[in-house]
């Protein structure tokens, strides 16, 4: 792999195609029903106790506004890594890693499906497919983070 190519990990959410940098995943888990937390922001689902660690699970759809669907048993929960900083987030599959070159992610448009461009990195293009290459590390502002 070139420094012009970069490994995605590709995932879905509502039907919508997600990307991810492998670098900002640390694993991926089993769903798992998360221990909810009285009086925690709406997009956070609970906890689940991850390598003897309480590990706070977010929903990327309730984040970005976007009607939740059911959970199926494809679902599974991505941990991040970030500095200091680690979450679950709940996706309804995964379905590859992808190797992209860089010159096939393009710049996103100002506004997309309603999902803050901060949190974007740009859009994959896979065939005729569009996959919007999501930037895990801003996903959460420090505010968020502090409540977490």
């Amino acid at each position: 792999m070139s420094e012009k190519e970069l490994k995605v990990l590709i995932f879905s959410i509502n039907n919508e195609s997600y990307a991810t940098d492998i670098m900002q995943v640390e694993r991926i888990l089993g769903y798992q029903e998360p221990t909810v937390i009285p009086d925690s922001p709406d997009f956070i689902k609970g906890v689940i106790n991850h390598e003897g660690r309480i590990l706070p699970v977010v929903s990327l759809a309730k984040k970005f506004h976007l009607k939740e669907t059911l959970i199926s048993q494809d679902a599974k929960i991505i941990v991040t890594k970030q500095l200091n900083f680690r979450a679950g987030i709940i996706v309804d599959f995964v379905s590859e890693v992808l190797v992209v070159k860089t010159e096939d992610i393009e710049a996103s448009p100002e506004i997309i499906s309603g999902i803050s461009k901060r949190y974007i990195k740009g859009l994959i293009k896979k065939n005729e497919e569009i996959i919007i290459f999501l930037d895990l590390e801003t996903i959460f502002t420090e505010e968020e983070k502090k409540l977490i």
